[in-house]
């Protein structure tokens, strides 16, 4: 008798066990497509969602192009020179204060950026959508001999400063759009986000 109330009691331990098993992998199986479901998708992220920037390997004077939500986003290492240039041609400009909403609030400055040797810029014309070429010779003979450098739309010829602001009499209404970003280290902007938002 002793024998088989062991018997069934072990059995009994044992279905409990197996049950409880198949019940939870059950759970987990029916509730990880609703939990992924919530997530944000690749696709989402990559057209929305911030980007990281690495600035290590750009040169004083080199552009270069990342993309956030298929947009391209400029960082530029402007040289000292540079911005020597920049405020010396306000006169010129459409904008050169900055006081359209083209920019978070804390790139309405002097350079239009948080770290002034770093220009951060999504690289496309306030007029109709072109990317325009970046410029950086001053005085280029097919611009004209107060050209400072800077952009230079190839669509209808609208013309930005090194700041991103643009010109007055070319067809673009306002001063290159400024993303919100952030600086995570030296070496790493993140594009899409700031302190306050990322």
């Amino acid at each position: 008798m002793v024998e088989s109330t062991e018997f069934n009691f072990n059995r009994r331990r044992f279905l409990i066990a197996a049950t409880t098993a198949v019940a939870g992998a059950g759970f987990v199986m029916t509730a990880y497509p609703f939990v992924m479901s919530m997530m944000p998708s690749q696709r989402a992220l990559a057209e929305g969602g911030p980007v990281d920037a690495d600035i290590r390997k750009i040169e004083p004077g080199m552009l270069v192009t990342f993309t956030w939500r298929k947009q391209p986003v400029w960082v530029l290492h402007r040289t000292q020179p540079m911005l020597d240039r920049l405020g010396k041609h306000d006169q010129l400009l459409l904008d050169p204060l900055s006081r359209q909403p083209q920019q978070p609030v804390y790139c309405q400055n002097a350079t239009r950026s948080i770290k002034p040797e770093y220009f951060v810029a999504v690289g496309i014309c306030t007029h109709l959508g072109c990317v325009p070429t970046y410029r950086r010779e001053v005085g280029a003979p097919d611009i004209g001999a107060n050209w400072p450098g800077g952009f230079l739309c190839p669509c209808h010829g609208s013309k930005y400063d090194l700041a991103g602001r643009v010109f007055k009499d070319v067809p673009a209404p306002l001063n290159l759009e400024i993303p919100q970003h952030t600086y995570l280290s030296e070496t790493l902007i993140l594009i899409g986000a700031d302190k306050k938002t990322g």
